[in-house]
């Protein structure tokens, strides 16, 4: 284990909400990252957390980041490539339970990319909970939030969010990619969702296709190709006995990580997950 001073600077920071971010980990993940690496790539992006804290080191020269959500990664394009049209979109919406479910009814297929952003960035910030959640058909379903002022509106984090995704590549597309690019001296961090610790405990419904054991198989088999290359690996998932044994021979690290998904702020207590590591 490694100590690294971790800087003052705030931006470029996440700028969704997304179940599982690692925001309030990344004192722990900054101190395993390896000493040096080529390229970063991270397959399940969400918010990010990791890149923006590695590219507010000076860490990141190169990037490659991907997720399945289509509109999620839309909307890192979008800020990437089409910032100011975001931008004066976000600034004409109002924080309107009308306008939400208005909003929300809308077809993102039907809206150009900036348009698809904007939307994507108001419902994550209004939605109640900050939740992600979309039905079988796709859709997005989380009722109006609660929120006072949500920070929809955060223009100075957006800019030196899309100054930072400039050295980036872009994807959306599953986490199996990395096999077709990713060679000695990459370092890849995988954050899936997580295996369930009960039967009710799962929350994988980021996409309308679920993560199941059958995709965390595959993942490990990923991770065991990809250290075979040489490639640095680091991944997050929770402590069960079937991880522990799909990863068994590696580096396995345990941290105790708060909640904070749970409905009911009282329950979102600490609960003990694995970092893994090949390295």
């Amino acid at each position: 284990m490694r100590l690294r001073a971790i800087s003052t600077r705030t931006i470029p920071r996440p700028f969704v909400k997304w179940a599982g971010g690692k925001t309030s980990l990344l004192p722990i993940l900054m101190m395993y990252i390896p000493n040096s690496f080529r390229r970063y790539f991270e397959p399940f992006l969400g918010g990010g957390a990791l890149f923006f804290a590695l590219y507010r080191e000076g860490l990141i020269k190169e990037a490659i980041l991907s997720d399945v959500n289509k509109e999620l990664m839309d909307t890192y394009l979008a800020i990437r490539d089409r910032l100011n049209e975001v931008i004066d979109i976000l600034n004409s919406y109002p924080h309107d339970r009308d306008f939400y479910y208005m909003l929300r009814s809308k077809d993102p297929s039907t809206l150009s990319l900036p348009e698809r952003a904007a939307r994507f960035i108001y419902l994550n910030k209004t939605a109640y909970n900050g939740l992600y959640r979309v039905n079988r058909k796709g859709q997005f379903n989380v009722p109006f939030g609660r929120y006072k002022n949500p920070n929809y509106k955060d223009f100075e984090n957006l800019r030196a969010v899309s100054e930072a995704l400039k050295v980036a590549d872009l994807r959306c597309t599953s986490f199996e990619f990395v096999l077709d690019f990713a060679r000695s001296g990459d370092f890849i961090y995988f954050d899936p969702p997580y295996h369930p610790v009960s039967d009710t405990a799962s929350f994988t419904q980021y996409t309308s296709d679920g993560f199941t054991q059958e995709h965390q198989k595959k993942l490990a088999e990923v991770f065991k190709e990809l250290s075979k290359r040489g490639v640095y690996a680091m991944l997050s998932n929770s402590d069960t006995p079937f991880i522990r044994e799909l990863y068994r021979g590696f580096r396995l690290i345990e941290i105790e990580a708060p909640r904070f998904i749970n409905s009911n702020s009282r329950r979102r207590k600490g609960w003990r997950e694995l970092l893994i590591l090949n390295y």
